[in-house]
Protein backbone atom coordinates (compact mmCIF):
# COMPACT_ATOMS: atom_id res chain seq x y z
CA UNK A 1 0.00 0.00 0.00
CA UNK A 2 1.14 3.57 -0.60
CA UNK A 3 2.68 5.43 2.27
CA UNK A 4 0.98 8.78 1.67
CA UNK A 5 -2.24 9.94 3.23
CA UNK A 6 -3.27 11.40 -0.11
CA UNK A 7 -3.07 8.50 -2.18
CA UNK A 8 -3.13 4.82 -2.65
CA UNK A 9 -3.05 4.68 -6.44
CA UNK A 10 -6.58 3.81 -7.38
CA UNK A 11 -6.66 2.61 -10.95
CA UNK A 12 -10.41 2.31 -11.70
CA UNK A 13 -14.02 1.96 -10.36
CA UNK A 14 -17.71 2.29 -11.37
CA UNK A 15 -21.15 0.70 -12.12
CA UNK A 16 -23.41 0.87 -15.20
CA UNK A 17 -26.72 0.69 -17.07
CA UNK A 18 -27.57 -0.75 -20.45
CA UNK A 19 -28.65 2.65 -21.67
CA UNK A 20 -26.20 4.46 -23.92
CA UNK A 21 -25.98 8.07 -22.71
CA UNK A 22 -25.20 9.42 -26.16
CA UNK A 23 -28.34 8.00 -27.68
CA UNK A 24 -30.96 9.05 -25.18
CA UNK A 25 -33.07 12.02 -26.18
CA UNK A 26 -33.95 14.76 -23.71
CA UNK A 27 -37.32 13.35 -22.65
CA UNK A 28 -35.92 9.87 -22.00
CA UNK A 29 -33.05 11.36 -19.99
CA UNK A 30 -35.46 13.37 -17.83
CA UNK A 31 -37.65 10.30 -17.27
CA UNK A 32 -34.60 8.22 -16.34
CA UNK A 33 -33.48 10.86 -13.82
CA UNK A 34 -36.92 10.97 -12.19
CA UNK A 35 -37.01 7.17 -11.93
CA UNK A 36 -33.53 6.91 -10.45
CA UNK A 37 -34.20 9.76 -8.04
CA UNK A 38 -37.33 8.10 -6.69
CA UNK A 39 -35.41 4.93 -5.93
CA UNK A 40 -32.43 6.75 -4.36
CA UNK A 41 -30.07 5.60 -7.09
CA UNK A 42 -27.42 8.24 -7.71
CA UNK A 43 -27.14 8.75 -11.43
CA UNK A 44 -26.08 12.34 -11.72
CA UNK A 45 -25.39 12.06 -15.42
CA UNK A 46 -29.07 11.68 -16.25
CA UNK A 47 -29.90 15.09 -14.86
CA UNK A 48 -26.64 16.73 -15.77
CA UNK A 49 -26.42 15.74 -19.40
CA UNK A 50 -29.97 16.90 -20.07
CA UNK A 51 -30.21 20.50 -21.20
CA UNK A 52 -32.82 22.24 -19.05
CA UNK A 53 -34.51 23.39 -22.18
CA UNK A 54 -37.50 22.43 -24.24
CA UNK A 55 -36.10 21.16 -27.48
CA UNK A 56 -37.61 22.90 -30.45
CA UNK A 57 -37.34 21.99 -34.07
CA UNK A 58 -35.30 25.11 -34.75
CA UNK A 59 -32.82 24.69 -31.93
CA UNK A 60 -32.79 20.99 -31.53
CA UNK A 61 -32.23 17.81 -33.51
CA UNK A 62 -32.45 17.36 -37.25
CA UNK A 63 -33.97 14.31 -38.89
CA UNK A 64 -30.55 13.36 -40.24
CA UNK A 65 -28.93 13.53 -36.82
CA UNK A 66 -31.71 11.53 -35.17
CA UNK A 67 -31.36 8.89 -37.88
CA UNK A 68 -27.60 8.64 -37.28
CA UNK A 69 -28.06 8.13 -33.53
CA UNK A 70 -30.88 5.64 -34.19
CA UNK A 71 -28.72 3.56 -36.53
CA UNK A 72 -25.81 3.57 -34.10
CA UNK A 73 -28.09 2.49 -31.25
CA UNK A 74 -29.71 -0.20 -33.37
CA UNK A 75 -26.34 -1.67 -34.32
CA UNK A 76 -25.30 -1.55 -30.69
CA UNK A 77 -28.51 -3.30 -29.62
CA UNK A 78 -28.16 -6.03 -32.23
CA UNK A 79 -24.56 -6.62 -31.16
CA UNK A 80 -25.42 -6.84 -27.48
CA UNK A 81 -28.24 -9.25 -28.20
CA UNK A 82 -25.82 -11.43 -30.14
CA UNK A 83 -23.05 -11.44 -27.55
CA UNK A 84 -25.60 -11.93 -24.80
CA UNK A 85 -26.21 -15.43 -26.12
CA UNK A 86 -22.53 -16.28 -25.94
CA UNK A 87 -20.61 -17.49 -22.94
CA UNK A 88 -19.52 -14.14 -21.59
CA UNK A 89 -21.62 -11.49 -19.87
CA UNK A 90 -18.29 -9.71 -19.38
CA UNK A 91 -18.47 -8.36 -22.90
CA UNK A 92 -18.67 -4.62 -22.41
CA UNK A 93 -22.03 -3.99 -24.05
CA UNK A 94 -24.00 -6.94 -22.68
CA UNK A 95 -27.32 -5.86 -21.18
CA UNK A 96 -27.46 -6.07 -17.38
CA UNK A 97 -31.24 -6.20 -17.36
CA UNK A 98 -33.58 -9.13 -17.31
CA UNK A 99 -33.83 -12.58 -15.76
CA UNK A 100 -32.10 -14.18 -18.72
CA UNK A 101 -29.00 -12.01 -18.28
CA UNK A 102 -28.94 -12.77 -14.56
CA UNK A 103 -29.10 -16.52 -15.20
CA UNK A 104 -26.26 -16.20 -17.73
CA UNK A 105 -24.14 -14.39 -15.20
CA UNK A 106 -24.72 -17.14 -12.63
CA UNK A 107 -23.91 -19.78 -15.23
CA UNK A 108 -20.69 -18.30 -16.51
CA UNK A 109 -19.50 -16.80 -13.22
CA UNK A 110 -20.08 -19.51 -10.62
CA UNK A 111 -18.75 -19.03 -7.13
CA UNK A 112 -15.10 -20.02 -7.05
CA UNK A 113 -15.17 -21.45 -3.56
CA UNK A 114 -17.50 -23.58 -1.47
CA UNK A 115 -19.26 -21.68 1.30
CA UNK A 116 -17.08 -20.71 4.28
CA UNK A 117 -13.89 -22.04 2.68
CA UNK A 118 -12.51 -18.64 1.69
CA UNK A 119 -13.44 -15.33 0.05
CA UNK A 120 -16.20 -15.64 -2.50
CA UNK A 121 -15.50 -14.92 -6.15
CA UNK A 122 -16.19 -11.43 -7.41
CA UNK A 123 -15.22 -12.12 -11.00
CA UNK A 124 -18.02 -10.11 -12.61
CA UNK A 125 -17.32 -6.95 -14.61
CA UNK A 126 -18.81 -3.55 -13.81
CA UNK A 127 -21.74 -2.19 -15.76
CA UNK A 128 -21.74 0.99 -17.82
CA UNK A 129 -23.37 4.32 -16.98
CA UNK A 130 -24.24 4.04 -13.29
CA UNK A 131 -22.01 6.79 -11.98
CA UNK A 132 -20.55 6.68 -8.48
CA UNK A 133 -22.08 4.10 -6.16
CA UNK A 134 -22.70 4.80 -2.47
CA UNK A 135 -20.35 3.23 0.05
CA UNK A 136 -23.07 0.89 1.31
CA UNK A 137 -23.29 -0.64 -2.16
CA UNK A 138 -19.61 -1.61 -2.00
CA UNK A 139 -19.99 -3.63 1.21
CA UNK A 140 -16.54 -2.66 2.50
CA UNK A 141 -15.58 -4.88 5.43
CA UNK A 142 -12.04 -4.35 6.68
CA UNK A 143 -10.61 -7.04 8.96
CA UNK A 144 -9.58 -5.92 12.45
CA UNK A 145 -6.56 -8.24 12.66
CA UNK A 146 -3.64 -9.07 10.40
CA UNK A 147 -4.50 -12.02 8.18
CA UNK A 148 -2.44 -13.93 5.62
CA UNK A 149 -4.16 -17.06 4.40
CA UNK A 150 -4.78 -18.99 1.19
CA UNK A 151 -6.35 -22.21 0.04
CA UNK A 152 -7.35 -24.54 -2.75
CA UNK A 153 -10.92 -25.50 -3.51
CA UNK A 154 -12.30 -28.87 -4.58
CA UNK A 155 -12.41 -27.78 -8.23
CA UNK A 156 -8.72 -26.81 -8.17
CA UNK A 157 -9.29 -23.06 -8.04
CA UNK A 158 -7.24 -21.13 -5.50
CA UNK A 159 -7.88 -18.13 -3.26
CA UNK A 160 -6.01 -15.86 -0.89
CA UNK A 161 -6.85 -13.20 1.67
CA UNK A 162 -4.57 -10.83 3.58
CA UNK A 163 -4.90 -7.67 5.62
CA UNK A 164 -2.70 -5.25 7.48
CA UNK A 165 -2.07 -1.75 8.74
CA UNK A 166 0.52 0.84 7.73
CA UNK A 167 1.54 3.85 9.82
CA UNK A 168 3.37 7.00 8.78
CA UNK A 169 4.15 10.58 9.66
CA UNK A 170 1.56 13.14 10.74
CA UNK A 171 -0.64 10.43 12.23
CA UNK A 172 -1.09 8.67 8.92
CA UNK A 173 -2.75 5.26 9.11
CA UNK A 174 -3.92 2.95 6.34
CA UNK A 175 -5.89 -0.21 7.10
CA UNK A 176 -6.32 -2.54 4.15
CA UNK A 177 -7.67 -5.92 3.12
CA UNK A 178 -6.70 -7.69 -0.09
CA UNK A 179 -8.18 -10.84 -1.57
CA UNK A 180 -8.40 -12.72 -4.84
CA UNK A 181 -8.39 -16.03 -6.61
CA UNK A 182 -8.05 -17.82 -9.91
CA UNK A 183 -9.29 -20.90 -11.72
CA UNK A 184 -7.30 -24.14 -11.68
CA UNK A 185 -5.76 -23.44 -15.10
CA UNK A 186 -5.19 -19.73 -14.50
CA UNK A 187 -7.47 -18.70 -17.36
CA UNK A 188 -9.65 -16.55 -15.11
CA UNK A 189 -8.84 -14.56 -11.99
CA UNK A 190 -10.10 -11.74 -9.78
CA UNK A 191 -8.54 -9.32 -7.32
CA UNK A 192 -10.03 -6.89 -4.83
CA UNK A 193 -8.53 -4.41 -2.39
CA UNK A 194 -10.33 -2.34 0.27
CA UNK A 195 -8.74 0.42 2.33
CA UNK A 196 -9.38 3.25 4.73
CA UNK A 197 -6.95 6.08 5.52
CA UNK A 198 -6.74 8.89 8.05
CA UNK A 199 -4.28 11.36 9.57
CA UNK A 200 -4.18 14.16 12.16
CA UNK A 201 -5.32 16.86 9.72
CA UNK A 202 -8.79 15.29 9.74
CA UNK A 203 -8.34 13.67 6.36
CA UNK A 204 -10.32 10.45 5.90
CA UNK A 205 -10.49 8.19 2.87
CA UNK A 206 -12.38 5.04 1.93
CA UNK A 207 -11.82 3.10 -1.27
CA UNK A 208 -12.06 -0.09 -3.30
CA UNK A 209 -10.20 -1.42 -6.32
CA UNK A 210 -11.36 -4.45 -8.31
CA UNK A 211 -10.06 -6.20 -11.41
CA UNK A 212 -10.43 -9.50 -13.21
CA UNK A 213 -10.42 -11.47 -16.42
CA UNK A 214 -12.20 -14.56 -17.68
CA UNK A 215 -11.32 -17.52 -19.88
CA UNK A 216 -12.52 -15.69 -23.00
CA UNK A 217 -9.95 -12.94 -22.44
CA UNK A 218 -12.41 -10.28 -21.34
CA UNK A 219 -10.90 -8.00 -18.71
CA UNK A 220 -12.13 -5.23 -16.43
CA UNK A 221 -10.91 -2.82 -13.79
CA UNK A 222 -12.79 -0.45 -11.51
CA UNK A 223 -12.04 1.71 -8.53
CA UNK A 224 -14.13 3.85 -6.22
CA UNK A 225 -12.98 6.36 -3.62
CA UNK A 226 -14.43 8.96 -1.29
CA UNK A 227 -12.61 11.29 1.06
CA UNK A 228 -13.28 13.97 3.66
CA UNK A 229 -10.87 16.85 4.17
CA UNK A 230 -10.74 20.52 5.07
CA UNK A 231 -10.22 22.94 2.23
CA UNK A 232 -6.76 24.52 2.53
CA UNK A 233 -7.91 28.10 1.91
CA UNK A 234 -11.49 28.35 3.21
CA UNK A 235 -11.22 25.78 6.05
CA UNK A 236 -14.61 24.46 4.93
CA UNK A 237 -15.26 20.71 5.14
CA UNK A 238 -15.36 19.00 1.75
CA UNK A 239 -16.30 15.52 0.59
CA UNK A 240 -15.08 14.26 -2.76
CA UNK A 241 -16.02 11.04 -4.54
CA UNK A 242 -14.60 9.55 -7.71
CA UNK A 243 -14.89 6.38 -9.74
CA UNK A 244 -13.23 4.89 -12.79
CA UNK A 245 -14.23 1.79 -14.73
CA UNK A 246 -13.22 0.01 -17.87
CA UNK A 247 -13.87 -3.27 -19.63
CA UNK A 248 -12.42 -4.79 -22.79
CA UNK A 249 -13.50 -7.73 -24.89
CA UNK A 250 -10.94 -10.47 -25.42
CA UNK A 251 -12.45 -11.66 -28.68
CA UNK A 252 -13.76 -8.54 -30.41
CA UNK A 253 -12.80 -4.92 -30.95
CA UNK A 254 -15.06 -3.64 -28.19
CA UNK A 255 -14.58 -1.91 -24.87
CA UNK A 256 -15.40 1.15 -22.78
CA UNK A 257 -13.92 3.50 -20.20
CA UNK A 258 -15.53 5.92 -17.72
CA UNK A 259 -14.34 8.43 -15.18
CA UNK A 260 -16.74 10.16 -12.80
CA UNK A 261 -16.21 12.70 -10.02
CA UNK A 262 -18.31 14.60 -7.50
CA UNK A 263 -17.21 17.34 -5.06
CA UNK A 264 -19.25 18.90 -2.27
CA UNK A 265 -18.63 21.38 0.51
CA UNK A 266 -20.58 22.44 3.58
CA UNK A 267 -21.56 25.79 2.00
CA UNK A 268 -23.44 24.16 -0.86
CA UNK A 269 -20.70 24.39 -3.50
CA UNK A 270 -21.01 21.35 -5.77
CA UNK A 271 -19.17 20.11 -8.83
CA UNK A 272 -19.90 16.98 -10.86
CA UNK A 273 -18.61 15.60 -14.12
CA UNK A 274 -17.76 12.58 -16.24
CA UNK A 275 -15.62 11.50 -19.18
CA UNK A 276 -16.68 8.43 -21.18
CA UNK A 277 -15.39 6.50 -24.15
CA UNK A 278 -16.60 3.36 -25.91
CA UNK A 279 -15.92 1.31 -29.00
CA UNK A 280 -17.89 -1.38 -30.81
CA UNK A 281 -16.32 -2.86 -33.94
CA UNK A 282 -15.86 0.04 -36.38
CA UNK A 283 -17.77 2.60 -34.30
CA UNK A 284 -16.52 4.74 -31.41
CA UNK A 285 -18.25 7.26 -29.16
CA UNK A 286 -17.22 9.82 -26.56
CA UNK A 287 -19.06 11.91 -24.01
CA UNK A 288 -18.01 14.58 -21.53
CA UNK A 289 -20.25 16.58 -19.22
CA UNK A 290 -20.00 18.75 -16.17
CA UNK A 291 -22.04 20.90 -13.83
CA UNK A 292 -21.11 23.42 -11.17
CA UNK A 293 -23.21 25.03 -8.42
CA UNK A 294 -21.59 27.82 -6.41
CA UNK A 295 -24.09 27.53 -3.52
CA UNK A 296 -25.36 31.08 -4.08
CA UNK A 297 -27.62 30.57 -7.09
CA UNK A 298 -25.13 30.45 -9.97
CA UNK A 299 -25.18 27.31 -12.12
CA UNK A 300 -23.10 26.21 -15.11
CA UNK A 301 -23.84 23.01 -17.05
CA UNK A 302 -22.38 21.64 -20.26
CA UNK A 303 -22.09 18.49 -22.32
CA UNK A 304 -20.24 17.41 -25.44
CA UNK A 305 -20.82 14.06 -27.13
CA UNK A 306 -19.78 12.72 -30.48
CA UNK A 307 -19.28 9.49 -32.41
CA UNK A 308 -17.56 8.29 -35.55
CA UNK A 309 -17.12 5.25 -37.75
CA UNK A 310 -14.05 3.95 -39.55
CA UNK A 311 -15.79 4.84 -42.84
CA UNK A 312 -15.48 8.52 -41.97
CA UNK A 313 -18.97 9.35 -40.75
CA UNK A 314 -18.97 11.61 -37.71
CA UNK A 315 -21.76 13.27 -35.75
CA UNK A 316 -22.23 14.97 -32.43
CA UNK A 317 -24.05 17.41 -30.21
CA UNK A 318 -22.92 19.88 -27.54
CA UNK A 319 -24.48 22.62 -25.41
CA UNK A 320 -23.78 24.87 -22.46
CA UNK A 321 -25.91 26.93 -20.10
CA UNK A 322 -25.10 29.59 -17.50
CA UNK A 323 -27.71 30.94 -15.11
CA UNK A 324 -28.01 33.10 -12.04
CA UNK A 325 -31.39 33.65 -10.38
CA UNK A 326 -33.29 32.84 -13.56
CA UNK A 327 -31.23 35.10 -15.82
CA UNK A 328 -28.81 33.47 -18.21
CA UNK A 329 -28.14 31.93 -21.57
CA UNK A 330 -27.96 28.65 -23.42
CA UNK A 331 -26.26 27.79 -26.68
CA UNK A 332 -25.32 24.66 -28.57
CA UNK A 333 -24.51 22.95 -31.83
CA UNK A 334 -25.52 19.74 -33.59
CA UNK A 335 -23.33 18.57 -36.45
CA UNK A 336 -22.71 15.77 -38.95
CA UNK A 337 -19.90 14.91 -41.37
CA UNK A 338 -20.40 12.34 -44.13
CA UNK A 339 -17.73 9.96 -45.48
CA UNK A 340 -17.37 12.31 -48.47
CA UNK A 341 -16.54 15.17 -46.04
CA UNK A 342 -19.87 16.94 -46.54
CA UNK A 343 -20.49 18.98 -43.39
CA UNK A 344 -23.82 19.92 -41.86
CA UNK A 345 -24.34 21.83 -38.62
CA UNK A 346 -26.99 23.74 -36.76
CA UNK A 347 -26.18 26.28 -34.04
CA UNK A 348 -28.67 27.79 -31.63
CA UNK A 349 -28.81 30.12 -28.68
CA UNK A 350 -31.19 31.43 -26.03
CA UNK A 351 -31.06 34.54 -23.84
CA UNK A 352 -33.30 34.43 -20.76
CA UNK A 353 -34.02 37.84 -19.26
CA UNK A 354 -35.78 36.64 -16.09
CA UNK A 355 -39.03 38.46 -16.93
CA UNK A 356 -40.61 35.71 -19.02
CA UNK A 357 -39.06 36.86 -22.28
CA UNK A 358 -36.62 34.62 -24.13
CA UNK A 359 -34.57 35.62 -27.15
CA UNK A 360 -34.02 32.61 -29.42
CA UNK A 361 -31.76 32.59 -32.43
CA UNK A 362 -29.91 30.14 -34.64
CA UNK A 363 -28.89 29.05 -38.10
CA UNK A 364 -27.76 26.00 -40.05
CA UNK A 365 -25.66 25.19 -43.09
CA UNK A 366 -28.89 24.39 -44.99
CA UNK A 367 -29.93 28.08 -44.84
CA UNK A 368 -32.20 27.76 -41.80
CA UNK A 369 -32.25 30.79 -39.54
CA UNK A 370 -34.40 32.29 -36.80
CA UNK A 371 -34.23 35.25 -34.46
CA UNK A 372 -37.32 35.73 -32.30
CA UNK A 373 -38.41 36.81 -28.83
CA UNK A 374 -41.04 34.66 -27.13
CA UNK A 375 -42.80 34.55 -23.78
CA UNK A 376 -41.60 31.40 -22.10
CA UNK A 377 -41.14 30.48 -18.46
CA UNK A 378 -37.49 29.71 -17.69
CA UNK A 379 -36.86 26.36 -16.01
CA UNK A 380 -33.92 26.86 -13.65
CA UNK A 381 -32.47 24.75 -10.84
CA UNK A 382 -30.28 26.68 -8.41
CA UNK A 383 -29.34 23.63 -6.34
CA UNK A 384 -28.27 20.09 -7.30
CA UNK A 385 -30.80 17.34 -6.70
CA UNK A 386 -28.08 15.57 -4.68
CA UNK A 387 -26.02 17.90 -2.49
CA UNK A 388 -24.06 18.24 0.74
CA UNK A 389 -26.75 16.90 3.09
CA UNK A 390 -27.28 13.87 0.85
CA UNK A 391 -23.61 12.95 0.54
CA UNK A 392 -23.08 13.33 4.31
CA UNK A 393 -26.01 11.01 4.96
CA UNK A 394 -24.57 8.45 2.54
CA UNK A 395 -21.00 8.60 3.93
CA UNK A 396 -21.52 7.00 7.31
CA UNK A 397 -18.60 4.59 7.05
CA UNK A 398 -16.25 7.33 5.84
CA UNK A 399 -17.16 9.66 8.71
CA UNK A 400 -16.81 6.84 11.27
CA UNK A 401 -13.12 6.20 10.45
CA UNK A 402 -11.15 6.59 13.70
CA UNK A 403 -7.74 8.31 13.35
CA UNK A 404 -4.76 7.49 15.53
CA UNK A 405 -4.69 9.16 18.92
CA UNK A 406 -2.65 12.34 18.81
CA UNK A 407 -0.12 12.85 21.62
CA UNK A 408 -0.46 16.06 23.66
CA UNK A 409 1.37 19.01 22.14
CA UNK A 410 1.69 17.42 18.69
CA UNK A 411 0.06 19.34 15.85
CA UNK A 412 -0.53 18.18 12.28
CA UNK A 413 1.42 19.54 9.34
CA UNK A 414 -1.32 21.06 7.20
CA UNK A 415 0.86 21.65 4.09
CA UNK A 416 -1.08 24.71 2.96
CA UNK A 417 -0.84 25.40 -0.72
CA UNK A 418 -0.25 21.79 -1.73
CA UNK A 419 -2.92 19.85 -3.57
CA UNK A 420 -4.30 17.00 -1.46
CA UNK A 421 -5.80 14.99 -4.27
CA UNK A 422 -5.18 14.56 -7.99
CA UNK A 423 -7.23 16.66 -10.36
CA UNK A 424 -10.51 15.01 -11.27
CA UNK A 425 -10.85 16.61 -14.68
CA UNK A 426 -7.92 14.93 -16.38
CA UNK A 427 -8.80 13.65 -19.87
CA UNK A 428 -9.90 10.01 -20.19
CA UNK A 429 -7.36 7.34 -20.99
CA UNK A 430 -8.76 6.89 -24.48
CA UNK A 431 -8.67 10.48 -25.75
CA UNK A 432 -10.64 11.36 -28.89
CA UNK A 433 -8.87 12.65 -31.96
CA UNK A 434 -8.39 16.39 -32.02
Amino acid sequence: MAGSSRGLPTPFNLKLKRLNPILLDTRKRRKLWLETRSTRIICSSSDSVTPIRRTTSSAGNSADEKEQWRRFDLKLSLHTHRVGLQASPALPFASPHGRRSFMQQEKFYPRCTPRNSGPQSRDTPPKRDTGIANEKDWDINLLNENVNESGTNEDGSTWYRESGEELGENGYRCRWTRMGGQSHDGSSEWKETWWEKSDWTGYKELGVEKSGRNAEGDSWWETWEENLHQDEWSNIARIERSAQKQAKSGTENAGWYEKWWEKYDAKGWTEKGAHKYGRLDEQSWWEQWGEHYDGRGSVVKWTDKWAETELGTKWGDKWEERFFKGIGSRHGETWHISPSSEHWSRTWGEEHFGNGEVHKYGQSTTCESWDIVVDEETYYEAEPHYGWADVVGDSIQLLSIQPRERPPGVFPNLNFGLSQSPSSDDPPEESPPS
